[in-house]
């Protein structure tokens, strides 16, 4: 098949007529019980079942199957498993790969459930963690062990937004036969190609840039030939399944993935810009801005960027924080992104979630997701914000 352009192929993947039955869009098909007229179907089913073969309703139906493919033809690997939302995907697949004294490595800079996770269920599992310096490159070396069977990486990381260098880490782990996972959200399956870089394992979560309208919850595992069989039924086994409700949906926002994350990007781009000349920030942490830790990694792989970054402050208490964030018109505060509208949330102590280095910032950090609102109103919205943080301040 003649490769397709990327704006081409999100339009395209997954409608397979085999899954669409001659429609535009793939039906949502509601399923538990998959009932069969002879026994030669039914034990071809089973035969198949791991095959997109119509078996049992948590396996997957006509509408799981085409969005997997889509994910797959996307992202790239071999099979996509899905979850009820992101945090699932991580879970699991990590579960999918760890037994009772092994040893993961996990960056520091993780999404705050997926420390959680680590803290709190692998613990009790017997799974060790430690917590890696996100830019520590050749120095991974020093922390794998005989037992490390994980290593995980986010790029770039929540609320602190460093870039990691994925190939330099992936290839140092496959030294040692060590599964390499990446929570891809930020990028989503367009902007960075985690199998072109030595990921085994990609995890979405979709809930976020994928679905892009804040209405559903939906995670996505995607793996190569390496990992996917046990990725596959680990996942089945421990009782994964999605809505193929949820999963039309997330298939709908797909197909406007491209559109709206160029938007994204021009929109946070200018935003970042007039933040970065602000008397009150220090820094800009936009992994396009070479203000970001791993700007230069950020160049060298990924096609794009998005409307998530953060910024540090020159200085701020909790009160000016709050008087900034309680007028806001057009950023609202919630703890998700990847939908249409803008968000802000404040981080006074970014240290109480970090435990292999400390992050020395002069004052506390901002977290904007910029939507598609247009940007004059919402530098407007952000520059009143600053008149009533520096009122509080000057008090």
């Amino acid at each position: 098949m003649e490769k397709k352009a990327l704006d081409t192929t999100i339009i395209t993947a997954g409608r397979s007529k085999k899954w669409t039955q001659h429609l535009v869009n793939p039906p949502v098909s509601r399923a538990s019980t998959i009932v069969f007229d002879t026994v030669a179907e039914m034990k071809h089913a089973t035969a198949n079942r791991a095959n997109k073969e119509l078996f049992y309703g948590r396996r997957g139906t006509n509408t799981h199957f085409a969005f997997q493919d889509a994910m797959v033809e996307l992202e790239g690997g071999v099979g996509c498993a899905l979850y009820p939302c992101g945090t699932a995907a991580i879970s699991n697949a990590i579960l999918s790969f760890v037994k009772t004294g092994d040893h993961i490595l996990m960056v520091d800079g993780t999404y705050e459930p997926t420390r959680d996770f680590c803290d709190k269920i692998l613990d009790k599992m017997g799974v060790e963690t430690t917590y890696y310096d996100p830019m520590i490159g050749e120095g991974i070396r020093d922390l794998i062990r005989p037992n490390t069977t994980v290593l995980f990486l986010e790029s770039p990381c929540s609320i602190t937004m460093e870039v990691q260098d994925v190939p330099l880490l992936a290839s140092i782990a496959h030294e040692h036969d060590i599964v390499v996972m990446l929570d891809n959200t930020w990028a989503s399956p367009i902007n960075f190609q985690p199998f072109d870089h030595g990921v085994d394992i990609s995890i979405q979560a979709a809930t976020k840039y994928i679905v892009g309208h804040s209405d559903v919850m939906l995670g996505t595992a995607t793996a190569n030939e390496r990992c996917w069989d046990q990725l596959r039924e680990g996942s089945y086994l421990m009782g994964q399944c999605t809505s193929p409700d949820d999963v039309y949906l997330a298939m709908r926002g797909l197909r406007t993935l491209g559109v709206r994350l160029r938007q994204h990007e021009k929109n946070s781009i200018k935003v970042a810009q007039w933040l970065s000349e602000r008397e009150e920030v220090d820094h800009v942490r936009h992994p396009a801005f070479e203000s970001c830790e791993g700007h230069e990694i950020y160049k060298r792989d990924f096609k794009g960027c998005n409307g998530l970054f953060s910024l540090v402050l020159k200085r701020g208490n909790t009160a000016a924080l709050t008087a900034l964030l309680d007028g806001m018109e057009h950023f609202s505060m919630g703890y998700s992104w990847g939908g249409f509208e803008s968000l802000i949330l404040a981080n006074e102590n970014v240290n109480s979630i970090r435990t292999a280095k400390k992050k020395e910032f002069v004052g506390p950090m901002l977290r904007l997701h910029v939507g598609l609102e247009d940007v004059d109103d919402l530098i407007r919205d952000l520059e009143k914000g600053f008149e009533r943080f520096n009122a509080v301040l000057e008090q």
